[in-house]
């Protein structure tokens, strides 16, 4: 009994403390870092707006990017800056913190910014992949900046400061009476929701190549391993990923072209039982391609070890998760390949040239030839062994053979 009643007391207590900064003007710090495309900076205005309408003291952008992605958008972010709701600064950091490209000439076009020391500006291109020419870094130190290490020391050195809003100058206060001095307002940390952040997962090249190889290689996995699954839909996914790192990002259109003639080389091998030589090619063309021509702006190039372990893995699935996975499906314990030449058995589907075929109750992988017009039901003979195909023929009607 005693128990509960602390229990109760405590929450009490918690519930009266809670109340009363309930409805306390306060300030929120939007944090976005990484490459800014369109989802992200449109959650920057809607932010800066939603924390005019909440009533919110000041809002503060809280840069590390090191790139612009998407210029629509960005203009948007520009023309709320420029008559804000109310009073916005913004800060970049933490060090080793960037801003590079428009989000650093929103900061320095702001009438209040601030950096932290071993942070670097680098403004040029604009939006990247817009122009081939890349600025110079520009150290914290030269960009003009106040030098604020955190965000709470900027936060109290903003105290008193005038903003120029759409209602007119406006002067900040971020302090507030604590017992026998004074402390911050309610600070809130914004950043983006769910959705935001699961189309943000493809916004860096190494991650857009990443989902782009995963995604061909399973949806490869599925056609040999016969039948939609769970790997249906994490390809299909990835791929949905893939593509919109690929239409947001600065992309070589050729290299993405010869990055997936590298993948097909790869499922040509396994196709063919294993050609050491094209599986060389093609894993060799995925991380040439990846690593240097696919994606490039200057500001957010791909780091060729970062690739690497993308074409690792389509590797290993090619390999070794494939093969596998095909002999546990296609085989039964009592027959191997090699034993079936010489049966007969029933085509599942068309042929045109590959299809499945079904012999002795177990389902195979098989090709055929162009002119054997083979459908679903047509009798066939396995006359051969073909990598991890069969070779199969339409079968004859013995009584017609013996006579």
């Amino acid at each position: 009994m005693r128990r509960t009643l602390l229990v109760a007391g405590f929450l009490l207590v918690v519930a009266a403390c809670s109340g009363d900064d309930e409805g306390e003007p306060g300030i929120d710090v939007i944090d976005v870092s990484g490459p800014l495309d369109a989802s992200a900076l449109a959650f920057m205005s809607t932010s800066i707006e939603e924390a005019a309408a909440n009533g919110q003291v000041l809002a503060v952008l809280q840069v590390n990017s090191p790139a612009v992605l998407d210029a629509g958008t960005l203009g948007a972010l520009e023309q709320v800056l420029d008559s804000p709701p109310l009073p916005v600064a913004a800060w970049v950091g933490p060090a080793p913190a960037q801003a590079n490209g428009g989000i650093g000439q929103i900061v320095l076009d702001l009438e209040h910014a601030a950096i932290s020391a071993g942070s670097e500006m680098n403004l040029m291109p604009i939006v990247a992949g817009e122009v081939t020419t890349v600025g110079q870094p520009l150290p914290a130190e030269e960009s003009g900046l106040v030098l604020w290490p955190s965000i709470r020391q900027y936060l109290q050195d903003l105290d008193g400061v005038t903003f120029d809003t759409v209602s007119g100058p406006v002067t900040v206060e971020t302090l507030k009476p604590f017992d026998d001095g004074v402390t911050l307002k309610p600070v809130t940390f914004r950043q983006p929701g769910l959705v935001t952040r699961f189309w943000r997962l493809a916004a860096t090249p190494e991650a857009a190549f990443f989902f782009l190889v995963v995604g061909l290689t399973i949806a490869s996995f599925e056609f040999f391993a016969i039948g939609p699954g769970v790997a249906a839909g994490v390809a299909a996914v990835s791929l949905l990923l893939a593509g919109w790192g690929i239409v947001t990002l600065p992309v070589r259109w050729w290299a993405l072209a010869l990055a997936v003639l590298g993948w097909a080389l790869l499922t040509a091998a396994y196709q063919k039982g294993g050609v050491l030589a094209l599986t060389i090619v093609g894993a060799v063309m995925l991380q040439v391609s990846g690593s240097f021509f696919v994606f490039g702006s200057g500001q957010i190039d791909p780091r060729w070890y970062l690739v690497l372990p993308s074409v690792l893995a389509a590797l290993f699935f090619f390999l070794l998760a494939m093969p596998t996975v095909q002999r546990a499906r296609f085989s039964t314990r009592t027959i191997g390949r090699d034993g079936l030449i010489g049966e007969r058995g029933i085509a599942v589907g068309e042929f045109d040239p590959d299809g499945v075929v079904e012999v002795k109750g177990a389902r195979w992988r098989a090709t055929a030839h162009r002119e054997a017009g083979l459908t679903a039901g047509s009798e066939i003979l396995v006359s051969g062994v073909d990598g991890m195909f069969l070779e199969v023929e339409p079968a004859t009607d013995p009584a017609k053979t013996d006579s």
